[in-house]
């Protein structure tokens, strides 16, 4: 049992590599939750989502030295959706003289698909610049000041664990309201659809490994049979199985969810259950 369950680290780590790159590419989503919002590490690539509600929105930069600044205006390709959105960049509160101005009203904004979330966007205008230190504001608007947008900041591409819980978090609803479709599109991107490989076979490993140590140490009783769930036991976890991701990749992506999806599928396959098993309880017709 021990080879079949080292066995699974391998299909692990190639579900891993498949969907990691879409994470290297990534920008650290945000949801910008007030009209004045702070940006640590202008260098480090974030992707901002807001929308105007009757002023202008303002991302302010603090930096003690130099660095490199890059801005974008995006907006969802959605139904409706203006490509109308401009931004301005100010130091040190210099109006009269910006550093640069973001025209996306009389910009050529052009399509954009971001794999990441398997979403798709209008990219408007961008400026890229070695910035001193001092401080910049970002000012976003529209002439009615009701639009939806992305804004990037930074180029420079940092995502590990903690950002990828993060946008666990964060993408979902991004679907739902900012790009006004289901959060089961997700399941079109690497990082969607290599979520629910992940969790499978770590959920079957877990099970692989509780099995066994079962069946090692309590052998001679009725919690170590290889098998104890009959047919209907079978089918009722197989709906189970379907039932909690269903739940998960409609609504929060919980990865719990999925975890204990891929659960109750091994339980349905190997006519196992764990709970059962803990319990000494048999429904199996064959020992």
């Amino acid at each position: 049992m021990t080879t079949k369950i080292y066995k699974f680290i391998p299909l692990t780590l190639l579900a891993l590599f498949v969907f990691a790159p879409s994470l290297v590419l990534a920008h650290q989503p945000r949801i910008t939750e007030s009209r004045q919002t702070q940006v640590p590490s202008p260098e480090i690539s974030k992707a901002y989502y807001g929308k105007l509600t009757g002023e202008p929105d303002v991302y302010v930069i603090q930096a003690s030295e130099p660095f490199d600044l890059y801005v974008n205006i995006l907006v969802p390709d959605i139904a409706g959706q203006k490509k109308d959105v401009s931004a301005v960049v100010i130091k040190d509160g210099n109006v009269e003289k910006p550093l640069a101005v973001l025209d996306g009203i009389h910009f050529e904004w052009k399509k954009f698909y971001e794999p990441f979330g398997a979403d798709s966007y209008w990219m408007g205008p961008e400026y890229k610049a070695r910035a001193v230190a001092g401080m910049y504001e970002i000012r976003v608007s529209s002439p009615n000041n009701d639009s939806k947008y992305s804004l990037a900041i930074g180029e420079i591409e940092a995502f590990d664990g903690k950002e990828g819980l993060n946008a666990l978090t964060v993408i979902p609803e991004l679907k739902k309201n900012f790009f006004e479709v289901s959060p089961i599109s997700f399941i079109k991107s690497p990082f969607g659809w290599g979520l629910i490989v992940v969790m499978y076979i770590l959920a079957f490993i877990v099970g692989f490994i509780y099995r066994t140590i079962l069946k090692k140490f309590a052998k001679n009783s009725s919690r170590g049979v290889a098998r104890n769930i009959g047919k209907p036991d079978r089918l009722l976890r197989a709906v189970i199985g379907v039932a909690l991701l269903l739940w998960a990749i409609t609504t929060t992506w919980s990865p719990i969810l999925i975890f204990f999806s891929g659960f109750a599928f091994f339980e349905s396959i190997f006519s196992w259950c764990g709970f059962y098993a803990a319990l000494g309880k048999n429904t199996c017709p064959v020992e």
